[in-house]
């Protein structure tokens, strides 16, 4: 992990308002949803003052932002909802770990977003920043586009838990969605890792091997995210928070036994990545021994051969073909196809 990007950084006050981290989107782009049990409201933001009314309102508010670098914007937040300028300088650190922390006006949580790009396959990251009040929800992203679309589906299908509920039960909504695409992307590489072990006993080749390092960096990637997450969700159920109603402490806890599953399938796939290196190194040891045994028994065939034919020579009077013209040039085409025939054997036995 990266303490520090830039020399610049070194030094400066950890409330100052910089934004750490890659920047993946030109536009910072601002969305509410407002909503309570009967009405919804839902639009694109230009300024925060559109919605600083809504700080006393008896309805639910969820404003995501996607973009983080203009720090301009992050400073309206900031001055609008009154929050202390460590929050943002928090949400500005893209690169931080995973964490809860409790301020006087509002609770922050920060996790990373894994989601899987169905076209590439690749998994890709992003750090979430959630800013709890008692009926504001901010969540920050760095770019726009992310897993939340089904909560916010719930959200206009007029789902009674969450349209009941407050801004904490929408938290753990985002929360246990970011956790099941643990899950999914997890699910998606132990697929991949499993049909490498079907390949493995049929066809220990170095195709296999070279999966088997990528689907190992790949997985420790997912490790490295995981593993703090976790401890960070188990911090959030241990927290006392004004803002987090006791009875959704029991949903809270429900991502701790999910969380743990995701971090136990990514030890056990290691463990299977672990024998599947064990079982290629076996199976090569073995399929070499058979090459030397086969090697071996072909030379204790001609050693004797050698042997008689090193003594005696061939410097007989009579031998037919010291004669011949082209004596010369069979021997050597007879020496090339022996050679050449026995490569392709070789290939054909995969011992090479």
């Amino acid at each position: 992990m990266v303490l520090y990007r830039n020399r610049k950084e070194i030094g400066l006050a950890p409330d100052e308002l910089i934004f750490r981290g890659d920047k993946k989107t030109d536009q910072v782009f601002l969305n509410l949803i407002d909503f309570d049990v009967k009405n919804l409201t839902e639009y694109n933001i230009k300024t925060i003052n559109e919605v600083s009314k809504l700080q006393h309102s008896d309805t639910v508010t969820w404003i995501n932002i996607d973009g983080l670098h203009n720090t301009s914007i992050m400073q309206e937040i900031t001055t609008t909802f009154k929050l202390d300028s460590l929050v943002m300088a928090e949400v500005l650190n893209t690169e931080a770990r995973p964490r809860v922390i409790e301020y006087d006006n509002c609770t922050l949580i920060t996790i990373k977003m894994l989601r899987l790009d169905e076209k590439t396959g690749e998994t890709l990251i992003e750090n979430l920043s959630l800013v709890l009040t008692k009926n504001i929800l901010m969540s920050f992203q760095e770019q726009k586009g992310d897993v939340f679309e089904p909560v916010r589906e719930r959200i206009r299908k007029q789902k009674k838990r969450i349209r009941n509920s407050g801004t904490d039960y929408l938290t753990f909504a985002l929360l246990d969605i970011v956790v099941d695409n643990y899950l999914y992307v997890i699910s998606v590489l132990g697929e991949k890792i499993e049909t490498l072990e079907e390949n493995l006993l049929l066809d220990p080749s170095q195709d296999i091997i070279n999966e088997i390092n990528s689907c190992k960096r790949e997985l420790n990637f997912l490790r490295k995210n995981i593993k703090p997450a976790k401890e960070m969700i188990f911090s959030l159920v241990k927290t006392e928070s004004d803002f987090i109603k006791e009875n959704t402490y029991v949903h809270f806890k429900e991502l701790e036994d999910n969380i743990s599953q995701a971090n136990d399938a990514t030890d056990n796939y290691r463990e299977i990545l672990s024998d599947q290196l064990n079982i290629y190194h076996t199976t090569i040891t073995s399929k070499l021994n058979d090459i030397m045994k086969f090697l071996t028994v072909f030379s204790v065939v001609f050693i004797p051969l050698t042997f008689i034919a090193g003594i005696y020579g061939t410097n007989f009077q009579y031998v037919p073909e010291l004669t011949y013209k082209y004596s010369y040039f069979i021997m050597w085409f007879v020496m090339i196809i022996i050679a050449i025939g026995m490569l392709l054997f070789f290939k054909k036995k995969k011992w090479f």
